[in-house]
């Protein structure tokens, strides 16, 4: 079977631009050595990445923070490019990473559920006919035809979620979004991904929780200085992470670096160094 996501040897960098040792003046007069020294000095968000995920699968993503969980969403939406290595994704993506990103601060909440529909690649009719089921989730009927810059932020964050939960999704991306609103809508927002992976949505989640990625997911993948250190059933990665990160140790942690494919299987792999 052919996966809908797929990682190979996938590495993110970007320049660190510090200051110029010696001074402006120094760099003038030795400018071809200062450019070269700039084009090499690089921070490594990710290194040497590759799994796959198949239809249907719903992939969580641990780490500690700055480990490269939300670039690892980013190239899978598009937004970045890796530096090396190649991401395939196949299927409409609907990313929920940052909620309401892309709504126009004068155009109403009714307005922009069709903007972001139409921008996801559905027909005007498509969105309008889920359009009462998207405002009636989002708890907001009483603003939904006020302009988007009165809106609270949690208000935005809302609607954004009802707008991409609602429009049929087939490869869904979630960045720590469960944390919105109060904790109904909290639990609502949940119900709606444990009913994505019942229908057999793709999803690909990234949070500090380990009790969602429990409930969501059924592989995890544990990314930690910037590489995959493991990647397996939740089961049996999730353990290992919530060990580690609360300074138990585990005796199964990986010591020696290197990485391999995502097997099919759902076996864990422990990368070692």
């Amino acid at each position: 079977m052919e996966p809908v996501i797929s990682f190979k040897g996938v590495s993110k960098s970007y320049p660190l631009y510090h200051h110029v040792t010696g001074g402006f003046k120094n760099f003038v007069f030795h400018m071809a050595k200062g450019i070269r020294s700039l084009r090499h000095s690089r921070f490594e968000v990710l290194r040497d990445v590759s799994f796959d995920v198949f239809q249907g699968e719903a992939l969580g993503i641990v780490g500690r923070n700055g480990s490269g969980k939300s670039t690892t969403l980013g190239l899978i939406a598009g937004v970045l490019k890796p530096s090396s290595g190649t991401v395939t994704a196949r299927g409409r993506i609907s990313p929920l990473l940052e909620l309401g990103a892309g709504f126009h601060p004068e155009l109403s909440g009714r307005e922009n559920i069709v903007l972001n529909g139409v921008l996801m690649g559905l027909t005007r009719a498509a969105v309008k006919r889920k359009m009462e089921e998207i405002i009636e989730f989002s708890e907001i009927e009483e603003f939904i035809d006020q302009p988007i810059r009165v809106y609270s932020s949690g208000m935005v964050a809302r609607l954004g979620f009802s707008v991409i939960a609602h429009l049929d999704p087939e490869i869904l991306l979630i960045d720590e979004i469960l944390a919105v609103g109060d904790l109904q809508f909290q639990k609502k927002c949940l119900d709606k991904m444990l009913a994505f992976r019942a229908s057999n949505v793709t999803m690909v989640f990234v949070s500090h929780k380990a009790e969602d990625i429990g409930r969501l997911c059924n592989r995890v993948m544990w990314i930690d200085n910037h590489v995959v250190r493991m990647i397996g059933t939740t089961a049996e990665v999730l353990p290992c992470f919530v060990s580690f990160t609360e300074g138990r140790g585990d005796p199964n942690y990986p010591r020696r670096r290197g990485q391999e494919d995502a097997p099919s299987s759902g076996h864990v792999q422990k990368m070692t160094e």
